[in-house]
């Protein structure tokens, strides 16, 4: 129907807004807006923000797409069960159509939210390494303190019916899979790492990863951080601050970015990541049997069962 531009934001709800705020803090967001019943946070990069917290009972609520244009969102109200075009009553303002996905997560596919000034971020540094030198005669600097979280980049979900979902992420949203998961045979696919559909322009490997396992869970949402020594110094951070850790270090098979995983308060997964696949619309999809590599690590810890299950 249309292809979604970016990934905007995540929604949860939590029944103690304070300490919501004080983990996403500790993780890297910075507060943008905040009223008696919602939280709002953001990365460095302009969108007003990219997490929402509710004040209620713990949960996932869902997630909205950003549209390409006014005319993508009138054409996305046109979807089976969508709201129609609608203003935000929110701090960002922008306009909306409300969807839910065949799992019965809330979608949002939003346009003309708030853009602030980026927020300040130190130069990229140079590396050395055995092949390449190109920091010369000046060390290496790593402020201590969270880690600077960017963007949000992805979100997991276990879901009931992989094809089923597949089918409404594809012809509603446009996104496409970089690579799938089988067993046994190989049409037989119970998963697939999915990213938005930009042309020519290189994309994240994946803003979705759906899992069918006959159930709906929340496997966990994903934020680019500046680099390995950013997603280093917030991990120490993080630690110092006794949160709970998760996963990780370690850098990923399918996707290829290092990653490294924390629970909120509430016992929902955050990653942190850097350093990812960038894939546009000519690059192959991939295929990956079940008992294969599959969401595991080149190097890092053993993955926490059911992580990926």
């Amino acid at each position: 129907m249309i292809r979604v531009a970016d990934l905007a934001h995540v929604r949860f709800r939590a029944p103690d807004l304070d300490a919501m705020e004080a983990f996403l803090t500790d993780f890297g967001l910075v507060r943008s807006a905040r009223t008696p019943d919602a939280l709002y946070m953001r990365g460095t990069d302009a969108p007003h923000h990219v997490h929402v917290t509710e004040r209620g009972e713990p949960g996932f609520v869902g997630v909205a797409f950003e549209a390409a244009s006014e005319d993508d969102l009138a054409a996305v109200a046109r979807a089976p069960g969508a709201s129609g075009v609608e203003a935000i009553d929110e701090p960002g303002g922008g306009r909306r159509v409300r969807l839910v996905d065949p799992n019965g997560i809330a979608i949002e596919v939003v346009h003309g939210i708030e853009k602030r000034p980026p927020l300040p971020l130190p130069a990229p540094r140079a590396t050395n390494n055995a092949a390449q030198r190109s920091r010369l005669g000046a060390p290496i600097a790593v402020e201590k303190g969270p880690a600077r979280v960017k963007r949000l980049g992805h979100f997991v979900l276990l879901v009931n019916d992989f094809r089923e979902t597949e089918a409404f992420y594809h012809a509603t949203l446009g996104l496409r899979n970089s690579d799938e998961i089988y067993l046994g045979d190989r049409e037989k696919v119970l998963a697939a790492f999915m990213r938005l559909d930009r042309g020519d322009e290189y994309v994240d490997h994946h803003a979705f990863l759906a899992l069918g396992v006959g159930r709906v869970e929340l496997n966990h949402v994903s934020f680019e951080v500046q680099d390995l020594d950013d997603l280093m110094a917030g991990h120490e951070h993080l630690r110092s601050q006794g949160r709970a850790h998760h996963w990780g270090v370690g850098r990923h098979v399918v996707g290829s970015q290092i990653y490294d995983y924390w629970r909120d308060p509430f016992g929902h997964v955050y990653e942190h990541w850097t350093d990812g696949d960038l894939f546009n619309a000519r690059s192959a999809t991939g295929a990956l049997p079940i008992a294969g590599p599959g969401p595991e690590s080149h190097w890092g810890p053993a993955a926490p069962s059911p992580f990926g299950a």
